[in-house]
């Protein structure tokens, strides 16, 4: 069933590349739909003060400056509704997005669906922003001279350490393994920095706490010792997945999921493409991705903001150049 409309742009996600994207394209007066599903707002939900998005000097909460962004799409005019895309139709000039049974259709698509962070499903969910996060880079400032835990042994748990010990007392990082993944350098960074240790063959099993994390539960995998130990921070570094399932078959995506656009292509940027064409535009014509359904390295809330900006802007010129051919 479908409304009968052909609109100039759906943009699915509400995250802040999903909002952005429908200031901007609102503002230009193409009327966007914006699809937010059932997790509007995106990971920032899930945090308490943000104090690195510009313009806030005080910082803002994440739900408050997703509030902000929603009030501003819908004062340009931007037709948001709360509804999961469910499959898509991406091949044929007209663009189809169902939600159910709902069909939207439109000449241009802006995917902006975002990234969820791998949890270790032990409980830690209802901690989140209470003592436990999945960004140490944004969060990290609020540990001062706290003893935390950081969970991985790739290089962003290495970063996120390092991160880390510029702020709080002691961080550990737990590891299932014997030996790191990270890149040589970054191991070398960490094994030489007196402020961080290891747990080796080590996982997290448990997290406690009364209204805030209070204490972990770890166990050895070699032995299956158990251990309490007290914990006022836990980083999660095990990866993210990006939400881009309902896009298998349409879109290329990368190995691990992200949307390829012309401009990102294995977490690399093609600097060739900033002098014409869309950067923004994936492999099909007309849509477009902006976000950490496509960025796999920064993964911030301004570096997704902007790039809904660059989405929109491609998206606006591609529906100009297209009335006037």
């Amino acid at each position: 069933m479908n409304d009968g409309k052909v609109r100039e742009v759906v943009v699915i996600g509400a995250g802040p590349a999903g909002y952005t994207a429908a200031i901007y394209l609102g503002r230009a007066r193409f009327k966007p739909l914006l699809l937010t599903g059932s997790k509007a707002g995106g990971q920032l939900m899930l945090t308490t003060r943000v104090e690195n998005f510009p313009g806030f000097k005080e910082g803002i909460m994440g739900p408050d400056l997703m509030e902000e962004m929603r009030i501003q799409a819908e004062k340009f005019e931007a037709e948001i509704k709360m509804q999961e895309v469910t499959r898509v139709d991406l091949r044929s000039k007209v663009k189809k997005v169902w939600t159910g049974e709902k069909e939207y259709r439109a000449r241009t698509v802006i995917v902006a669906t975002g990234a969820e962070a791998r949890m270790l499903n032990k409980g830690e969910e209802k901690f989140l922003g209470k003592g436990v996060s999945t960004c140490a880079v944004c969060d990290a400032a609020f540990f001062k001279e706290k003893t935390v835990f950081v969970v991985g042994g790739g290089d962003t748990a290495m970063e996120d350490a390092l991160a880390l010990t510029r702020f709080v007392k002691s961080a550990t990082v737990i590891h299932r393994r014997n030996e790191l993944r990270a890149s040589k350098i970054m191991q070398e960074r960490v094994l030489g920095n007196n402020k961080i240790r290891i747990l080796w063959d080590t996982e997290v099993v448990g997290v406690g706490g009364e209204s805030k994390l209070e204490k972990i539960k770890i166990r050895n995998v070699k032995d299956g010792k158990e251990e309490d130990l007290m914990a006022e921070g836990l980083f999660l570094a095990i990866g993210h997945a990006p939400v881009s399932e309902f896009l298998k078959g349409q879109v290329d995506l990368d190995e691990k999921g992200y949307l390829i656009t012309n401009l990102v292509r294995d977490g690399v940027e093609n600097k060739k493409v900033w002098l014409g064409g869309f950067p923004t535009q994936t492999s099909v014509e007309g849509v477009f991705g902006a976000g950490d359904v496509v960025d796999a390295r920064y993964k911030q809330a301004v570096t997704a903001a902007g790039m809904g900006c660059m989405a929109a802007l491609d998206a606006g010129k591609f529906l100009t150049e297209s009335v006037v051919a």
